[in-house]
């Protein structure tokens, strides 16, 4: 089937979008509000060089002009909208065209995923480096710095060798090596999501997501038959029942975690996986990585109903612009738990380096220690904050 060059002219600004006049309008508006910000943060992005062949002529015209940015803010929006569009075809899928849904979601998913590689290597990097700076006592670490490739990650900042601290020789010393082995790892891994980023951008599939969300930002192809789909003349489809089983199973979720051993400030299960030799993912986190996922498409479904397109914020109720410092809370520590998790891996693979100094090792096991305590620490917040009454904030 042909399709259509969309021209950004016929299209209104997100701010200047009607109100719905249904709940499936809502949804509809929310989908094109979200592919028009993957479409103009992809404009962004080959505006500013990222990527010059990085969508079809389809995608380019269809993208709205805007303003000059960095290319971290716009690959950063190219997630973002990719996500949304995403988590929110999983919760309502039944509302829209199946077979449109069940191929275009994981084309997304993949998106999402391949172009969050880079940042998330240097951010691990970075965050290890920070991290063995304030174990060993040693000289500030410089900041990272940009770097000119193309899909907008930053570089990991140079090893310095730390300058000892009186009665932290042995960690100081060990912290000099360790950090170079870490910036070895991770700088080539973050090397290689970059070339994988810039083929995926490249690549014929990335052209046809880009075309699918051109389209989907004037047309979104809602289901037109079985008992979901109302009438003409009968009230509007609800939205309500799949946002709140949304809810549902993040709440069944919740429930399912041990938040009696997160209230506590020891948890020796944890540190008896650490010392094990085992290289698999610790077993107490997947979990909460699911916890994480379900919080995040429960917060798109609350975008959905609130109307988050025309400028609600996540975490509100219909008619209110006041933000749940609750749900906000809880996703920062998983947010930090997930980085923790990661970066005590990364330290514990490093760990494994064979014939490495014993005092290397032993400042990567302090390393990874330290990381496994900020997990505990996460989770503590993540307990805290979601025993909480929702609060509200102007």
């Amino acid at each position: 089937m042909a399709q259509r060059h969309l021209d950004p002219t016929d299209r209104a600004p997100a701010k200047a979008v009607a109100p719905p006049a249904s709940d499936t309008d809502a949804l509809a508006s929310y989908l094109r509000a979200q592919a028009t910000e993957f479409l103009r943060a992809l404009r962004r992005h080959r505006e500013s060089g990222a990527s010059p062949n990085g969508a079809s002529p389809a995608a380019r015209a269809a993208a709205p002009p805007a303003a000059p940015t960095t290319q971290v803010d716009t690959a950063r929006a190219l997630r973002r909208a990719a996500r949304r569009l995403s988590g929110t075809l999983h919760t309502f899928q039944p509302l829209l065209d199946a077979d449109w849904a069940e191929g275009m979601r994981p084309e997304l998913a993949w998106l999402s995923g391949t172009l969050a590689m880079e940042h998330a290597y240097a951010s691990r990097l970075d965050r290890l480096l920070q991290a063995l700076h304030r174990l060993s006592g040693s000289a500030p670490l410089p900041s990272p710095r940009p770097v000119s490739g193309r899909t907008g990650a930053t570089a990991p900042p140079p090893t310095t060798p730390p300058t000892a601290h009186p009665d932290r020789g042995n960690l100081t010393v060990g912290a000099a090596k360790a950090g170079a082995l870490l910036d070895r790892q991770l700088t080539l891994a973050r090397t290689r999501a970059h070339s994988t980023a810039l083929q995926a951008l490249g690549s014929s599939r990335f052209h046809a997501v880009a075309d699918k969300v051109a389209l989907l930002a004037s047309e979104v192809p809602l289901r037109t038959t079985g008992p979901l789909t109302a009438p003409a003349t009968a009230a509007p489809t609800d939205l309500r029942p799949l946002a709140t089983a949304a809810e549902d199973r993040l709440t069944d979720a919740v429930a399912a975690l041990p938040l009696v051993t997160a209230g506590s400030p020891y948890n020796a299960q944890a540190l008896v996986h650490g010392l094990s030799p085992d290289p698999s993912p610790h077993p107490q986190d997947a979990p909460w990585h699911q916890v994480r996922l379900l919080l995040r498409l429960h917060r798109y479904a609350l975008e959905v109903l609130t109307g988050a397109a025309t400028g609600h914020a996540a975490g509100t109720e219909p008619g209110d612009d006041r933000v749940d410092v609750r749900l906000l809370a809880a996703g920062e520590a998983l947010d930090l738990h997930r980085d923790a998790s990661e970066a005590a891996a990364a330290a514990a693979q490093a760990a494994r380096t064979p014939r490495i100094a014993p005092a290397t090792a032993y400042a990567l096991g302090v390393l990874h220690a330290d990381q496994r305590h900020e997990v505990e620490a996460a989770r503590y917040a993540f307990q805290h904050s979601w025993h909480k009454e929702p609060i509200r904030l102007p």
